[in-house]
C-alpha cells in the first residue's frame, strides 16, 4: 500500500484545509475497505452531500472522514455544534474515520469509531466566533475522543501497518451488539463501559463500579436510582460478552 497522499490532486485549491480534504478523501477511496462488511472499497460521495464523505455500495453504510497532522489523542475538530447534535439524535449519523498523516503527507494511522458510540456528552461546544469574524456567532464543536471507550476505536492502520479485513469486520460486528437507537440508553452503556475501563485490574467487584456513582449522578441528574442502573448496564455488558460475571458481585473483563 502506498501511504503517500497525492499532491497532484490539489490544483485549483488555495486553502490548505481544502487541499488536505481532497488528498485524504481520495486516498481513502483508493485504499480502504468497508470496515462494516469487508467490501474492498468505499465510494467517494460528491461534495454536495453534507452528511457523509463515503458510502459502501454493498451494505449501504455511510462514513465521514476527519484528518489531522498531529497525534490522534483527546479531541478532533468538527463542524457546527447544532448540526452535530441533530445528527446524533437522528438516523443520519455516519460512521467516523479518523486519520493521522505526517508533515510529509503520508498516512500513518486510521481508525473507525462506529456511529452508535456517538452521544451528546462526547461533543464539546466551542465558543461562538467573535463579532469580527466572517461567520460571527457561529458555534463549532469538538469530538472528545477521550470520552469514547477504547473498544470503540477500531484500528484499521496503525503506524502504517494494516489490520486484516476479517479482524476489523469482526470487531465492528462484536461492537454492533451494543447498538441502540435510544440515546439515553446509549449514553448509560458508554458511561459504564468507561467506568469498567478505568478500573486497572482485570477482575473487579460491584463496589468498584459504585465508586463512580457521584460522577454518574452528575452526568444523569434526573436518575434517582444510580446503583440499580449500574447493575442493569453491567448485566447488558455481561450478556453481550464484554464482561464475565463470576458471582457474588465479582466480574472479569473479557
Amino acid at each position: 500500500m502506498n501511504f503517500k497522499l497525492n499532491t497532484g490532486l490539489t490544483g485549483g485549491y488555495k486553502s490548505n484545509s481544502q487541499k488536505i480534504r481532497v488528498m485524504t478523501e481520495a486516498w481513502v477511496a483508493d485504499n480502504i475497505f468497508c470496515p462494516v462488511c469487508g467490501n474492498p472499497h468505499v465510494t467517494h460521495l460528491s461534495n454536495n452531500i453534507p452528511v457523509a464523505d463515503f458510502a459502501c455500495s454493498h451494505c449501504g453504510e455511510n462514513f465521514e472522514l476527519k484528518s489531522k497532522s498531529s497525534t490522534i489523542s483527546n479531541k478532533i475538530t468538527d463542524g457546527a455544534y447544532s448540526t452535530m447534535i441533530e445528527r446524533i439524535n437522528s438516523i443520519n449519523n455516519p460512521e467516523l474515520f479518523v486519520m493521522q498523516y505526517t508533515k510529509d503527507l503520508e498516512v500513518v494511522n486510521l481508525m473507525l469509531i462506529p456511529k452508535f458510540f456517538f452521544v451528546p456528552s462526547i461533543i464539546e461546544k466551542r465558543k461562538p466566533l467573535s463579532e469580527n469574524a466572517r461567520r460571527a456567532g457561529w458555534v463549532g464543536c469538538n469530538i472528545m475522543l477521550s470520552k469514547v471507550p477504547k473498544q470503540a476505536k477500531i484500528s484499521i492502520i496503525k503506524n502504517q501497518i494494516c489490520a486484516e479485513v476479517d479482524l476489523v469486520v469482526g470487531q465492528y460486528a462484536r461492537l454492533s451488539q451494543l447498538r441502540t437507537n435510544n440515546i439515553s440508553g446509549r449514553g448509560w452503556l458508554i458511561d459504564i463501559l468507561n467506568c469498567v475501563n478505568n478500573i486497572k485490574s482485570t477482575d473487579f467487584f460491584l463496589n468498584d463500579i459504585y465508586e463512580f456513582e457521584s460522577q454518574l449522578k452528575l452526568k444523569h441528574p434526573d436518575n434517582q436510582h444510580i446503583q440499580a442502573k449500574i447493575r442493569q448496564q453491567l448485566q447488558m455488558l455481561r450478556d453481550k460478552g464484554f464482561i464475565e460475571f463470576l458471582g457474588n458481585g465479582h466480574y472479569r473483563k473479557i
